[in-house]
């Protein structure tokens, strides 16, 4: 070891070693000097972005106006002027995906979102990230503590503003360059055309409109405007009390049959004679035991008369629909990335929603074949929806009888004595159904004489499924 450091003690004294420590020195210098001045750019480039924008919003103060609802609408006129290298290096990977053309149709695009809720906040978000040049976001709505669970933009110090403010300050810091129109209104029909114009000035007529409205009579007057008028429009349907994310899907709204908010809302577009023809987003997930569902009245105000009151306005639901947060986030981004592929001409291939219609039509059919050869009058009050229901959802699509056969799937009576309701129903195989009415139905017999314990206990539990039936049809 004194022999080491003798000798490298030597080496530095001479005049090589000399110079390889000056030449190590210079390039520890040098390397220093240059990560030093890349780190000052970086930081003096972002300062100079932050100062620019604070630039920006001083000059934009005095455009403040109050809306009906007392919400602050920021002037669009002037957005920031950000260079194009950084625009291009935000929306390169957006570059990369639909390729030049695709790119420049987004940002070119004019959408607009009426909702600024949960779902409404997460499409409006992406939009934006992904460069939809111009956005105009419709709410009346202030933001509330409980509404932060779901928000794709709102914070502790946003609530009791408007949801469409707290989104603008939002999305300003993520692509301040996107012209961002907010208007704090409530839709109805008679502002339909002011709500909807073209781009300020401009002509341009929105390429793309988005109801994340959840009133169904509001939302109805939406998407008979959009219809009625010759504007792209897609829906969201019910978010609310729904935690699969498997069971999300597209579909024109004549084809969602299993949604209890796209089947109120057919209704009313069918009364003003719009049956198809609308693109939505919504869940094929039932209601079920043990699922959240629509929460009671208060029933101190309930009892008092003031029902009428716990809307936030009148004609709304009072009541409060459950909601997990990743729900209307998903509901959001399918929106977004729906419209994102079709405004770019994305190729796509969606797939369609399985109909089992004449499955259950069957079904409903053979069981009213099966009431009429003890009462040849008697018509079954199932539809085909309700076979829908007890076949897929609540038996999961097999028997409920043990060994829980998949195949040739049919609907009995029960209990011979019981009237044929949906309550008295079981799923069963073919075989199975000969075997029940022979067994059970002709013989007059009760369950409980012709099967054992563990059978009766699946159908119990097949029982206790059903009964949410009455949950999804209200």
């Amino acid at each position: 070891m004194d022999a080491l450091l003798s000798n490298l003690a030597s080496f530095y004294r001479s005049d090589a070693g000399k110079m390889t420590l000056v030449a190590a020195v210079a390039a520890t210098a040098t390397a220093t000097s240059i990560y030093s001045y890349q780190a000052v750019s970086h930081r003096y480039a972002q300062a100079s972005f932050r100062d620019e924008a604070k630039h920006h919003a001083a000059e934009n103060h005095d455009s403040l106006q109050l809306a009906s609802f007392g919400g602050e609408l920021h002037n669009t006129k002037k957005p920031i002027v950000v260079s194009d290298e950084i625009i291009s290096e935000q929306l390169s990977r957006n570059n990369l995906f639909f390729g030049a053309e695709g790119l420049a149709k987004i940002r070119n695009s004019f959408v607009i979102v009426v909702g600024a809720g949960g779902v409404g906040s997460w499409a409006v978000t992406m939009l934006v990230r992904s460069g939809v040049g111009k956005i105009r976001i419709i709410d009346f709505d202030q933001v509330t503590l409980s509404s932060l669970n779901r928000h794709a933009a709102a914070t502790h110090d946003d609530v009791g503003s408007p949801k469409v403010i707290a989104l603008q300050r939002f999305l300003a810091r993520v692509a301040p360059w996107v012209e961002i129109d907010v208007r704090n209104d409530l839709f109805c029909k008679e502002d339909a055309a002011s709500l909807l114009e073209p781009w300020q000035g401009t002509g341009q007529r929105p390429d793309y409109v988005i109801d994340a409205i959840d009133n169904i009579e509001t939302k109805a007057d939406l998407l008979a405007y959009c219809h009625q008028n010759d504007l792209k429009v897609m829906a969201s349907m019910g978010a609310s009390c729904k935690a699969d994310p498997t069971r999300i899907l597209i579909a024109d709204i004549a084809d969602t049959n299993e949604d209890p908010l796209s089947r109120a809302t057919r209704r009313h577009l069918r009364q003003r004679g719009i049956y198809s023809g609308i693109d939505t987003v919504y869940s094929t997930e039932k209601a079920g035991f043990g699922k959240a569902a629509l929460q009671p009245l208060d029933p101190e105000a309930f009892a008092q008369g003031h029902a009428q009151e716990l809307g936030i306005l009148p004609d709304f639901r009072a009541r409060i629909l459950p909601v997990m947060g990743t729900m209307p986030a998903l509901f959001g981004l399918t929106l977004a990335t729906h419209i994102l592929t079709t405004l770019a001409e994305y190729p796509t291939d969606p797939v369609p929603a399985k109909s089992r219609q004449s499955v259950y039509e069957r079904a409903c059919l053979d069981v009213t074949h099966q009431l009429q050869r003890t009462q040849p009058d008697a018509r079954s009050p199932l539809t085909p929806a309700d076979a829908g229901f007890m076949i897929d959802e609540a038996a999961k699509g097999r028997s409920a009888l043990p060994p829980f056969h998949t195949k040739n799937l049919k609907l009995t009576r029960w209990d011979p004595i019981e009237p044929l309701t949906h309550l008295n129903v079981v799923v069963v195989t073919k075989e199975e159904l000969k075997k029940h009415e022979e067994n059970v139905l002709r013989a007059r017999k009760q369950p409980e004489e012709v099967y054992t314990e563990d059978e009766l206990k699946a159908v119990a539990k097949f029982q206790q499924y059903r009964e949410a039936l009455d949950m999804w049809r209200n």
